[in-house]
């Protein structure tokens, strides 16, 4: 037997035809060309009799997509099998997928017909489509549903009329992968002309099982796995072609089996199905999603960077990634801070370094990720900056369209706790002048500038001042989620960057009335 696995693609059909994921002509062609690309052997490009649109796509895809073979789906009906050939017949590689329920559940209450009449049916369309083509997949839907002895019928039958693949459907995603695999295997030892047909397999995920019940049939004589990217399907979706893929790829010491998937097309092809439908996949999908490839608990990080194996069972590139992501955030350490850093060109003695550290912790608190950018401003802000004179240790303001600015600053000289509070046009107004009340340093501001560093709701602020002491211009910069807080702390640089090199008299009256 092969230890090839066919990778039959769905996503156009079964995936496009769930509620969200609907695509147009131009869409689906892009997105098959892309399937072509990562080498895929079958596309399923459609149900040509379910709509004018459906028609069109398959047999566009049939025109212009080269490479794998183009599929199309019908049920045993005779006109949907002219009508799925009518779009397929342009493919230089075409296959008719032809299929009718089994199960007594599905006879009884959506066919309303006997095993005997649905028996004749399936036979009558597989010869019908071996008319046309001699690439035939007969479907027996809810198969795991079926009677098994009536299953086998039924496969023997469709085989002898000519069918070149029997896909067995988990339809419900019923199965769990020992019982799964068993019917695979019973198949096999049971249906006498098994060997002149490739065993397929289609799993639905409604219980989470679809890639595994997906494996359990491959190691029990399945040669066709029917799939979709990202897992997109009827309800939960179906077997996720990557999963599937990287999982026969990485075990190959348990799964002696190929696939002739280019897997370093897998990313791509993930986020170019998130681009046309406009819907991304969760997370912690495996694979393809976001933190896939992404450490941030320390330990993993420390890790990852002694010795990549150590957390990765697969290379990101393997997928078509460039590296994995260190993400830091409040489960960082120490290693993959100072990584990221010198990955950033930033150098630091081990004093800079704890300084640095400690103030990534207490924005880490704070914000879900640090990006780059976030650590730019916390070197700049905490190492690069003038001798702290005045620390600043709390502050608060009011303001409102009906209430005066007003704020109170705490500073922290030496062992000295300073506090005083100061009211202004607004809220930055107010704590410049109670710093101004403090410090005794008077100064004008010539320029304030603020620019969120990063996205989202919990960037940090960065707010850069210019300000005048005597005719001397001074620069002044801070950062914090907090833009008032930010605001306080470039003022403060400034006037650091003075009460570091001259002494200055303490101004003894001020227009602001304390508060």
């Amino acid at each position: 037997m092969s230890n090839r696995v066919i990778i039959f693609d769905t996503t156009l059909r079964d995936g496009e035809q769930s509620p969200g994921f609907s695509m147009n002509i131009e869409e689906k062609i892009i997105m098959a060309k892309q399937l072509a690309k990562l080498n895929v052997d079958v596309i399923e490009a459609g149900f040509p009799i379910a709509s004018e649109g459906d028609f069109e796509a398959v047999k566009e895809i049939a025109r212009n997509v080269k490479g794998p073979t183009i599929a199309g789906l019908s049920r045993v009906i005779i006109k949907d099998i002219d009508r799925a050939w009518e779009a397929l017949k342009f493919a230089k590689r075409n296959r008719i997928h032809t299929f009718v329920a089994t199960s007594d559940i599905h006879l009884k209450y959506q066919l309303k017909k006997g095993r005997e009449e649905v028996l004749d049916d399936a036979v009558r369309g597989v010869k019908h489509a071996k008319k046309y083509t001699n690439d035939v997949e007969f479907s027996a839907m809810d198969a795991v549903r079926s009677d098994i002895d009536y299953l086998c019928l039924v496969l023997e039958a469709v085989i002898d009329s000519g069918a070149t693949t029997v896909n067995i459907p988990d339809t419900v995603g019923y199965a769990i992968p020992y019982e799964f695999g068993k019917m695979i295997k019973t198949i096999k030892e049971n249906v006498s002309n098994i060997d002149k047909a490739i065993i397929s397999v289609h799993c639905h995920n409604d219980l989470g099982l679809a890639v595994s019940n997906s494996i359990s049939a491959v190691q029990n004589g399945a040669r066709q796995v029917e799939c979709t990217i990202n897992g997109i399907g009827e309800r939960a979706g179906n077997a996720s072609m990557e999963e599937v893929v990287m999982a026969v790829k990485v075990r190959r010491d348990f799964l002696p089996y190929i696939t002739r998937v280019k897997t370093k097309e897998i990313y791509k092809t993930s986020r170019l199905l998130c681009t046309i439908t406009g819907i991304s996949v969760q997370p912690n999908k495996a694979i393809v999603g976001e933190n896939a490839f992404a450490h941030e608990s320390g330990i993993h990080q420390d890790g990852v960077l002694k010795e990549r194996t150590t957390y990765e069972i697969m290379t990101p590139e393997s997928i078509g990634l460039t590296k994995s992501r260190l993400v830091l955030g409040k489960h960082s350490g120490r290693h993959a801070f100072s990584k990221r850093l010198e990955d950033l060109g930033i150098k630091l003695n081990k004093i800079e370094l704890d300084k640095a550290f400690v103030r990534f912790k207490k924005l880490a608190d704070i914000k879900k990720e640090i990006f780059d950018e976030d650590l730019e401003v916390i070197v700049e802000d905490e190492i690069a900056k003038a001798e702290e004179v005045y620390k600043l240790e709390y502050i608060q303001t009011t303001t409102g369209n009906q209430t005066l600015p007003t704020a109170t600053i705490k500073l922290k000289k030496g062992k000295q706790i300073i506090q005083d509070a100061g009211i202004g046009d607004g809220p930055v107004d107010a704590t410049y002048k109670a710093i101004e009340r403090i410090t005794g340093i008077p100064g004008k501001l010539i320029s304030y500038s603020i620019r969120a560093v990063t996205g989202g709701k919990d960037a940090i602020g960065e707010v850069v001042v210019k300000v005048s002491f005597n005719g001397e211009l001074v620069t002044g910069k801070g950062a914090s989620t907090d833009v008032i807080e930010a605001s306080a702390k470039a003022y403060l640089n400034a006037v650091n960057k003075v009460a570091g090199k001259t002494k200055v008299k303490r101004v003894k009256e001020l227009k602001s009335p304390r508060v």
